[in-house]
């Protein structure tokens, strides 16, 4: 039986996350390119999840500010230097990974990394009806608008982040 775990993304990644988005997200999914932007533009904030070696999910997170969210299938161009906050792009398992534990251990990671970059808050949208995941993992509804993209189930939320 081989390791379950999160490993830093690579290139090479991209389009097996692009997949597990399509598999994953229905009419939420992003181009590829956009999964690539954000890996160049943030590495340490793109993760992948293996389970016995293959992969089973993705994570990415990246500074932001914290006035709104981010349009699906938006590029950024850049993170802009004034970011105020964690923004969790997008956390995706598939369902052979749900019920591992996979989406907490990737919300600590992110927890952990909002903390050491010294932001104070994680955002993020919710859709797909992720928004009781998400209240599980202590977020809770913002102020601000989660976008028109991502139509009117989706949540934008917030979680402090304790230095």
């Amino acid at each position: 039986m081989g390791q379950d775990g999160w490993r830093a993304m690579t290139g090479a990644d991209v389009a097996t996350v692009a997949q597990i988005s399509d598999t994953v997200h229905g009419r939420y999914t992003e181009r590829a390119d956009v999964y690539a932007e954000r890996l160049h533009l943030y590495p340490a904030g793109c993760f992948l999840f293996e389970r016995d070696g293959v992969a089973a999910g993705y994570l990415i997170a990246h500074p932001w500010r914290r006035d709104g969210s981010i349009a699906l299938n938006a590029t950024l161009g850049a993170i802009p230097a004034d970011a105020d906050c964690l923004y969790l792009h997008d956390l995706a398992l598939l369902s052979s990974a749900r019920g591992t534990g996979a989406g907490r251990r990737a919300t600590e990671r992110v927890v952990e990394h909002a903390r050491e970059a010294g932001f104070d808050e994680i955002r993020l949208v919710a859709v797909n009806g992720a928004e009781s995941f998400w209240k599980a993992q202590s977020f809770v509804a913002a102020s601000g608008d989660a976008g028109d993209s991502y139509g009117s189930e989706a949540v934008y939320m917030r979680r402090r982040v304790e230095n």
